[in-house]
């Protein structure tokens, strides 16, 4: 056991969180839709076929904004598929997934799912296939409130009032040269800025993201944001980063320090986007949008992949991407969660890839239960106990070497002030040290005007790094409270063992 010291100091303030940054993300993938959110045989579906249970667990797990309908499958998209009388709709070949797409979900029905779920829409356009004449027709549909052939359809299929969908990308992953319509930097720019300032003259109001890099490793990473921005840096709001980690030949340590190469990440955007600005003579500032991250299993240890459905032809909802998540993946997560608050002042709206099954914090049995995986519980605690404003929290602690990274401390945190109190969210990356934290909370409780108590902690730890939830034990893991935790002469103390999470609520 080590010591590790820290403060948390409300002169420290990050910036104010928007809360889009708790968001989520549901493509047509897998069982995601079909089998996940949206089965009509199942003992608990409601008339339009969701699964109630589903729905109490993502209302559980706080999401904000959800991104809809992809990823990969929306640049092979038609949305007017998914809109009209549903045995009317087509059936289609969904080449991303090398799946069908019965298209019994479309537009209407998820809107109708995310008022049970309480979240905002949040639309992606298809800039593979098609352009900007159809991404105009989907937002005349969806936001206009004049009288057009668009919005009598909209109001013919049951909906008279505009959704009123505020965030909207410009395309998936167009640098990705398995993204259907992949287009170079130069093409791509051009094409979302033209597409951006036709969406504008419709509906000033829209806030747009711009297709960053599919990841930090792609060989354009860097040119791409760069050149990308030149071209619409006047027409958009945010750009998009995506990242997905794994544990890598079963080295834990270096995977536990995935939050820094997050952090990194996140800085040579904002590097780029800021040196954009510059040459333009311009103080606005691009925002991120991190709307794909999650802990993904997506290459085994030889360096395969595993995204294509096992059974023959095109089948609908087949299993794929079904990650069962371990106690080690689920504090890499809650650091990940860190990470992205610990940003929050260019991080405006992020997106956990995915929900349902795919990559996902829930899994579903057909006809069966629901359950928790294990980075359900980090997600569901920050985005309950986070307040108003992101507060850094310098942390002196015990430290590890990286072969990536270099030294990296064993503890990072992050810490959330609101009116009633504060939030601080902590993780011990360390695989063999514990670590003593004392954590000085004077200058937070003379801020306040009271003295503060511990109205709430939570722990995330198993002895076993490699315990999951399953389908035959689907509460093995869990979160338990912080029993040592107190507060005595200003200071905070509690205990951290390797290869651990916690939150803690001070009222």
């Amino acid at each position: 056991m080590t010591s590790t010291n820290a403060a948390i100091d409300p002169r420290f303030e990050i910036a104010r969180i928007d809360r889009r940054i708790f968001g989520g993300f549901v493509e047509h993938l897998g069982r995601h839709i079909y089998d996940g959110i949206h089965e009509p045989s199942h003992p608990t579906a409601d008339a339009d076929g969701f699964r109630a249970d589903v729905v109490e667990l993502v209302r559980e797990l706080g999401v904000s904004t959800i991104r809809y309908p992809g990823g990969n499958f929306v640049s092979g998209y038609r949305w007017e598929d998914g809109v009209g009388p549903v045995e009317q709709r087509p059936r289609r070949l969904d080449l991303a997934w090398h799946s069908t797409e019965t298209n019994e979900v479309g537009l209407h029905e998820f809107a109708r799912w995310l008022e049970l779920v309480g979240s905002d829409l949040m639309l992606a356009v298809n800039l593979g296939t098609r352009g900007t004449q159809e991404a105009i027709d989907l937002l005349e549909y969806v936001n206009a409130d004049a009288d057009t052939a668009w919005t009598r359809q909209r109001i013919a299929n049951g909906r008279s009032e505009p959704f009123g969908v505020r965030m909207w990308c410009l395309g998936n992953e167009m640098d990705g040269p398995w993204q259907l319509g992949h287009r170079n930097a130069d093409d791509y720019g051009k094409l979302a800025s033209r597409t951006a300032k036709a969406m504008r003259m419709l509906d000033p109001g829209v806030e747009l993201v711009v297709c960053g890099s599919s990841g930090s490793g792609m060989p354009t990473f860097g040119s791409w944001e760069r050149t990308v921005l030149e071209h619409t840096f006047d027409d958009v709001d945010f750009i998009s980063c995506h990242s997905y980690y794994q544990e890598r030949f079963g080295d834990a340590q270096e995977f536990l320090a995935s939050g820094v190469d997050m952090s990194r990440f996140i800085a040579s955007v904002v590097a780029i986007a800021d040196a954009v600005a510059a040459t333009k003579k311009s103080d606005k500032r691009i925002m991120i949008s991190f709307d794909e991250w999650n802990v993904w299993y997506l290459h085994n240890d030889e360096g395969g992949q595993d995204d294509k459905p096992v059974e023959p032809g095109w089948p609908v909802a087949p299993r794929l991407l079904e990650d069962q998540y371990h106690a080690l993946d689920a504090v890499v997560f809650g650091d990940l969660l860190v990470t992205l608050l610990q940003h929050s002042d260019r991080v405006r709206s992020a997106s956990l890839a995915q929900l349902v099954n795919v990559i996902a914090p829930i899994m579903t049995e057909p006809g069966g239960p629901a359950w928790r995986q294990t980075t359900f519980f980090p997600f569901s605690l920050t985005s309950r106990l986070a307040g108003d404003r992101a507060i850094s929290v310098p942390v002196e602690s015990g430290t590890f070497e990286s072969e990536r990274f270099g030294t990296v401390a064993n503890v990072n945190a992050v810490a959330t002030l609101d009116d009633d109190g504060a939030s601080l969210f902590v993780v011990n990356r360390s695989t063999t040290a514990g670590e003593e934290l004392r954590i000085d909370v004077s200058a937070l409780a003379e801020a306040l005007g009271r003295s503060l108590s511990i109205a709430e902690s939570h722990l995330l730890h198993d002895d076993d790094r490699y315990a999951a939830n399953t389908l035959a034990d689907p509460e093995r893991v869990g979160v338990a409270p912080l029993t040592d935790a107190a507060i005595d002469g200003g200071i905070l103390t509690f205990a951290l063992p390797p290869i651990s999470w916690a939150a803690v609520r001070l009222g």
